[in-house]
């Protein structure tokens, strides 16, 4: 297939330059530049993705995903609620918790033992014991791996639970509610909670708060997606329900992950835009080479138009070669990248199996931060393309005459 003439002179532009050693080299330049800055870019935004994915696996697995509160069960079946799909009962409460080597101020979370097993992540990280057996043992708690190194226990050891805002009158003044309760199972997600929650059955926790049995407890909604929660808590509220959610508890957390991504991903776009623009030093120094070229072209009949066409093509295809290149590479280096290290001797337990960093690669992402690259590399083409177009054939010819 036979190219049109204005793409067929540009691609011979393309590898203009090759005597002249300082336009090849700031040719070579640009193209590496926008490799390396879509390499680093693609990289960053698929380890940061993994990063955020793992915390909202982690925390997001522990913490409430939306809460109704006072609201029987029952009701829930009632509404339409989008992407939730799960609800069970629920009570909170903050206590202490005490062994015979530590005290820890803890967050006290009753909770339908088989809605947990079904639908918690916690129940998929179990190092030992299953959310089953709160059924089947009286005061039973399920506690975090760093909170049993903390207080020394292990399954099957007591420890001792205290609610302050339970408390009893005692012959020796007011006393908070409090029982001993025996370790059933631990749980290990990695995350920042781990040592901040206890799990026990709904209707212990209702005793410990010597609340009555047929009082009404909480609602908590599993939901598919943790981020789409707006929804669900709007239904709620217009149906006349008291709601609370993740936001509320782990929201700047979220939001500093996300400025943060967002001030790497700004960053690396603008190496990629200083590599972009030194495009238009190299066809600047092209439309000088070829101003000879160009007068002819003109002095032929050529539109003004399609000699533009010519330069704003080559920068393209300059930008084409980088964005190739960067693409190629920034994936293999995602793809490689938990081994390269291991290669590099650099050792990191940073994702959920605890092998290196946590990486999801999003091909959208990638399709988008590739083409945004070719977009600046035709911005930067614009320039020296209508400086070519204001070249005067008469001009030229005479002084090269």
């Amino acid at each position: 297939m036979q190219l049109p003439l204005s793409a067929f002179i540009a691609t011979r532009y393309a590898t203009a330059g090759k005597h002249n050693s300082f336009v090849a080299f700031i040719n070579r330049f640009s193209i590496a530049g926008i490799a390396l800055g879509l390499m680093s870019l693609i990289v960053v935004l698929s380890v940061m993705n993994g990063f955020e994915a793992q915390l909202r696996q982690r925390i997001l697995g522990i913490v409430p995903q939306v809460v109704a509160h006072d609201t029987p069960v029952e009701n829930m079946s009632e509404l339409a609620l989008p992407g939730v799909r799960a609800v069970s009962v629920f009570r909170e409460a903050e206590g202490l918790v005490q062994s015979r080597q530590a005290l820890r101020g803890v967050q006290l979370q009753g909770v339908d033992p088989e809605a947990m097993q079904q639908h918690s992540i916690v129940a998929k990280n179990m190092l030992e014991g299953t959310f089953d057996r709160l059924n089947t043992t009286k005061f039973g708690v399920i506690i975090g791996r760093a909170l049993a190194m903390e207080l020394e226990v292990t399954p099957g050891d007591q420890i001792r639970i205290m609610v302050a805002g339970a408390s009893v009158y005692t012959p020796y003044g007011r006393m908070p509610s409090q029982r001993l309760v025996t370790v059933t199972g631990v749980f290990n997600l990695g995350s920042q909670l781990d040592d901040k929650v206890i799990y026990l059955h709904v209707n212990d926790l209702t005793r410990l708060l010597r609340k009555p049995a047929s009082s009404v407890a909480d609602a908590r909604l599993f939901l598919d997606n943790a981020f789409e929660y707006q929804g669900v808590v709007q239904v709620l509220q217009d149906a006349g329900y008291a709601t609370s959610d993740w936001r509320s508890r782990q929201g700047p957390l979220f939001d500093a992950v996300k400025m943060e991504k967002n001030m790497m991903f700004l960053m690396l776009l603008l190496i990629i835009a200083v590599a972009a623009f030194n495009i238009v030093s190299a066809l600047v120094m092209v439309v000088s080479e070829k101003n000879s070229d160009i007068a002819i072209l003109l002095s032929q009949g050529m539109q003004v138009s399609n000699v533009r066409a010519i330069f704003m093509i080559n920068g393209v295809l300059n930008g084409l070669k980088g964005a190739a290149i960067g693409a190629v590479l920034g994936i293999l280096a995602v793809l490689f990248i938990n081994d390269l290290l291991d290669l590099l001797g650099i050792h990191l337990a940073l994702s959920a199996d605890g092998n290196g960093l946590p990486v999801d690669m999003r091909w959208e992402q990638v399709v988008w931060v590739t083409l945004f690259s070719l977009l600046l590399c035709l911005l930067a083409s614009w320039y020296p393309a209508q400086r070519a177009m204001k070249v005067q054939p008469a001009r030229i010819l005479q002084r090269e005459g």
